[in-house]
Order: C-alpha cells, then structure tokens, then sequence
C-alpha cells in the first residue's frame, strides 16, 4: 500500500490541493491525515469538506479542538490569549459549517490500523499527549519511552510542524511535516508518502512550492492580521512573526 502522510493543514486551501494532486501523481491509495484542519488560515471549511470528499483517514488535532470549544470558552480566551491567537480561534470557528464542526466532533484522537503486518498508529502529537512536540532533536530516551508506550511498529505525528522519520529500536516514528504552515523556516507545503509492503517499509518527504500568493491573498481580503500572511510566507509560527516585547 502507498499512503500520503498528511498533517497540519491549518486551513490553508491552496497548499492542501497542490499536496494531493502529487499525492495522486505518485500513485497514492489513501490519505491519512493527522489532525489540525483549521487554524490561522482563509480556508477553515473548505479543508474541512475537501478533505472528507478524499476521504481521508483523519483524527482530530488539539488546535480543532481548541476552536471546537471557541463557544464555551470565548470570555476566558478573550482576557487570557493574545489578540491574534484569539482572533484566529474565532475566525476559524465562525468560519466553519454546522456540518463541518459536527464531523470534527466524530473524530478520534488517534486511530489504529493494520497493513501489511504493521500495527500502525495515528496521534496528532505524540502516543502520550496530543500536544507534545516531536522533532529530529527530541532525546532517545523520550522516543524509547513513547515507544513503550504506544506498542505500534510505526507511529505517525505532527502537531511540531517539522518533518522526520526516526527508527527507534523496531519502532519508526514519521512527522508528517506541515501542509499549510510550516515552522521550520521553509514555507514549502511538507507531506510524506509511506509505502509499505510485507518485505518492504519506505518513506519519503517532500517540499512542493504552491500558490502562496492565493493563499496570502485570501488572509489580507477577510482582513485577518498580517502576521498570518506573514507566517505563510515566512514559514514560521506566530511567535516567531510576532514576538512579545
């Protein structure tokens, strides 16, 4: 079976297209997405509906979460987060359809599959926390004990927006990378294509260039902050763009 290895979207519309056509260029047989749709992005919904007319294997990441509870906890978050981090909240949630907030409702935290003899699992951040940021310089240790932990021969991640694959003992970890935010510097889309056979186990990254412009464009026409263009076109996060004096 070969799988794009999806994640990170954060509504952005433009990179996700350029990402699945690729995708499908290379011959992919499903898509299996990580989590966080939404998030500072023009295009909340529209991911939202793209990505279940694929339909991807999905769970559901902390940032759709976090928007899912936008509601509830509005005044807090109005008083507490800084006013983009709170802008981006409630755009993203008034931005969604009834139908979309339901369907990210259904989804799972993390999900188990089995191909080709592999136990494989889905978490947005690590088998421990769905926030946990997983890099290329977390400690061996820390990967030896989320391996324990998860008792799956590959685990797949994003939430730390930084593309890798790592072998640990019997256990491979892969990041998927970033589709619509990337952290690390380059605003290249990131995804990763996995195939995997009874004999063999392969993964790929790829960096594809897209229509940032089609993106940029669509955050400064619903006059959201600049900062968010500025994350797109910078590939970094907003305390990177924006950091507190």
């Amino acid at each position: 079976m070969k799988v794009a290895l999806i994640g990170d979207v954060h509504a952005n519309l433009p990179a996700l297209e350029t990402v699945l056509a690729h995708a499908y260029e290379a011959g992919v047989q499903e898509i299996w997405h990580v989590g966080d749709f939404v998030g500072y992005g023009a295009f909340p919904d529209e991911v939202v509906r793209r990505l279940r007319r694929e339909d991807a294997r999905s769970i559901v990441g902390n940032y759709d979460l976090k928007v899912l509870k936008f509601k509830k906890k509005q005044d807090k978050w109005r008083r507490s987060k800084r006013p983009e981090k709170y802008l981006a909240f409630k755009w993203a949630y008034q931005n969604l359809s009834k139908s979309s907030r339901k369907y990210l409702r259904s989804l799972p935290r993390e999900m188990r599959l089995e191909v080709a003899g592999k136990r494989i699992l889905l978490t947005h951040g690590s088998p421990a926390s769905n926030e946990e940021h997983l890099t290329p310089d977390t400690p061996q240790e820390r990967f030896q004990g989320l391996a324990h932990l998860a008792d799956a021969d590959v685990i797949i991640c994003g939430h730390s927006h930084v593309p890798f694959a790592r072998q640990v003992g019997d256990v491979w970890f892969i990041n998927t990378g970033s589709v619509g935010r990337p952290d690390d510097g380059d605003p290249r889309a990131a995804y990763a294509v996995l195939q995997i056979e009874p004999e063999q186990f392969q993964v790929r990254h790829y960096r594809l260039e897209y229509d940032v412009a089609s993106a940029v464009d669509a955050i400064r026409q619903h006059e959201l902050p600049e900062a968010f263009a500025q994350m797109i076109l910078q590939g970094h996060n907003l305390d990177v763009v924006l950091p507190l004096e």
